[in-house]
């Protein structure tokens, strides 16, 4: 199975990422896009705007395509 978009893979990040942004990021490996994923999220939600962070980290995880 290919491991670019829409793969299993990929569909689980996105669910991770659902329950908390950056966790899908996280599940994939790219720890530092994980960290900017949270403490985005947090710091927005602050100010109710966070879900469009927690959007992004759906999307972001869902859409993910491996270089090489």
């Amino acid at each position: 199975m290919s491991a670019g978009q829409g793969s299993t893979g990929n569909v689980i990040a996105a669910v991770c990422s659902f329950f908390i942004p950056g966790l899908g990021q996280l599940v994939q490996g790219r720890l530092l896009k994980a960290i900017i994923m949270f403490v985005l999220a947090a710091a927005l939600w602050i100010v109710w705007l966070g879900w469009i962070i927690h959007l992004w980290s759906i999307l972001d995880a869902a859409l993910y395509k491996p270089q090489g």
